[in-house]
């Protein structure tokens, strides 16, 4: 296989992971919306604490790694970007580490769900589930648009 090649395939295993990685972290904070309502210890919670637990632990993270690992290899093994030059590269960078930052938080809030030590509203819930979307939309326009 040659370098033209295995660069698309890395690209693409690099976007695909992204899109699962957004995915769950717009999802975890929606199944906290609904299970901060509930009774602690009824079905529905223990029900939540598994579908939270599984969505973190098998794909929200893999994720996580897999396009942290696609993008560095992105980055050193196919040089795609100037350091020097590419302001575009440093915004879109902290910004994935702010994402990473609040993919940790995300897994602090489910081990306190999963501790029935959860201590924070749907409505806080309803306002961080923003972020990654801000985040996202940034992020995109600055890999596509590169200012």
């Amino acid at each position: 296989m040659d370098d033209g090649n295995l660069y698309l395939i890395v690209k693409s295993l690099h976007i695909i992971s992204v899109i699962a990685w957004s995915a769950a972290l717009l999802y975890l904070p929606r199944l906290f919306v609904y299970h901060s309502d509930l009774q602690k210890g009824s079905e529905a919670s223990e029900l939540l604490k598994v579908m939270e637990y599984r969505l973190g632990r098998y794909i929200m993270t893999p994720a996580l790694i897999a396009s942290w690992v696609f993008g560095l290899l992105l980055i050193f093994y196919f040089d795609v970007v100037d350091f020097s030059q590419d302001i575009w590269f440093h915004s879109k960078s902290l910004l994935v580490v702010i994402l990473s930052a609040y993919h940790g938080l995300l897994i602090g809030y489910m081990k306190k769900f999963q501790q029935d030590m959860n201590k924070k509203t749907h409505k806080f819930f309803r306002a961080i589930n923003e972020v990654p979307t801000a985040l996202i939309i940034i992020i995109v326009f600055l890999v596509i648009l590169k200012p």
